[in-house]
């Protein structure tokens, strides 16, 4: 080969190294945007969902009736009992990721914030509004930052090793622990109610077209993602489960 176009081929190649190189970075970086705003908008939904008082989903029943008894606010709860349901994945062997840690404590820091930022309300026309515009929210986030795929939250963790353990399926195990963590919660004093049945109804659709909608280019598990929240078979962060 000449040595002209010898020089060609190799700026050529390094060209594209070039190109692949500016292309991951900006793939890195839309990521790690999708697993942050994600994260901080799903406090925030959750918070307009404590605002509207018309009923939480499980998990954060559960972790308002412990708020009730401890005095700590929800937000704080909510990161004390994500860090706990991490050190549950120790005996299981599962591995968390940059989502996971995150997971523990922007929601329950974006919680509290929220819930500083807006006053209760005690009107029907509100707190309405305030229920349907937190549970729009949850989906948006939930697509935003499973579509990062930066690892599961700490619940999913302990539900996809749960599932290894025992054998038994992902939507079993999942409706378990969630019908577990529901009546304590209630029992605690948390705010079950029509929004917690809403909830549960939308938020798999929800998450299913958000999923689809903030999924990253070249992306192969959007759509196993969006099929296994649409089946109710994770709550958050995990896009690769499956029964």
């Amino acid at each position: 080969m000449p040595q002209g176009a010898t020089r060609q081929s190799i700026g050529t190649r390094r060209g594209r190294s070039l190109s692949i190189s500016r292309g991951s970075g900006r793939h890195l970086v839309r990521r790690l945007a999708q697993l942050y705003v994600g994260l901080l908008l799903y406090g925030a939904s959750a918070a307009l969902m404590v605002r509207a008082g018309l009923g939480l989903d499980p998990w954060d029943v559960f972790h308002q009736g412990v708020s009730e008894h401890t005095g700590l606010s929800i937000g704080t709860v909510s990161i004390i009992v994500g860090a706990v349901v991490l050190l549950l994945w120790w005996p299981m062997r599962e591995r968390p990721g940059l989502g996971t840690v995150s997971n523990v404590f922007l929601v329950g820091l974006s919680m509290d914030a929220t819930l500083w930022l807006l006053p209760p309300v005690d009107s029907l026309a509100y707190r309405v509004p305030l229920l349907l515009g937190g549970v729009l929210l949850n989906g948006a986030a939930t697509g935003l930052y499973i579509s990062a795929r930066f690892g599961p939250g700490p619940r999913d963790g302990l539900m996809t090793g749960l599932h290894r353990v025992t054998g038994r399926s992902i939507r079993l195990v999942r409706t378990g622990i969630e019908v577990v963590v529901l009546i304590t919660g209630i029992l605690l004093g948390g705010s079950a109610g029509v929004g917690t049945v809403l909830y549960a109804l939308a938020i798999g659709p929800l998450a299913q077209f958000f999923l689809r909608l903030f999924a990253l280019p070249g992306s192969t598990e959007a759509g196993e993602g969006s099929r296994v929240v649409a089946r109710g078979d994770g709550r958050t962060g995990n896009t690769t489960l499956r029964q």
